[in-house]
């Protein structure tokens, strides 16, 4: 699966479609995109791939602690509600994104880009 749309509950959770629940069982991390999205990442993913590229030694890089700041400020992990396969997004994070209610996901490579129909379709 590669696309999916949702509409998020009063309590602002995001239900994981069933065939991509164990994708996330090591957690979920939640962030900022690039543009007006949010970024979902399963935790085994943001820790070998995102985490080492974000750790760079070089602490005069700009473009590196540009990217560290959009990515770590904001930045939401926690485990995903096997029962139910949700995961809450923070209420700023939703503001970021422009998401009201409805909520569209799409992968990209090893992540998901979540954002507002109107925004991803």
């Amino acid at each position: 699966m590669d696309y999916f749309e949702r509409k998020l509950d009063d309590k602002r959770r995001l239900t994981i479609p069933t065939e991509l629940r164990a994708e996330f069982a090591s957690g979920v991390v939640l962030t900022r995109g690039f543009g007006d999205y949010l970024h979902l990442y399963p935790q085994l993913v943001w820790d070998r791939e995102v985490e080492p590229a974000l750790a760079g030694d070089n602490i005069f890089d700009e473009e590196l602690a540009d990217l560290n700041v959009r990515f770590r400020r904001g930045k939401i992990s926690q485990a995903l509600d096997q029962k139910q396969g949700r995961v809450v997004i923070e209420q700023h994070l939703l503001d970021y994104a422009s998401i009201s209610r409805d909520l569209v996901a799409v992968r990209v490579g090893s992540y998901w880009r979540l954002g507002s129909p109107d925004k991803l379709m």
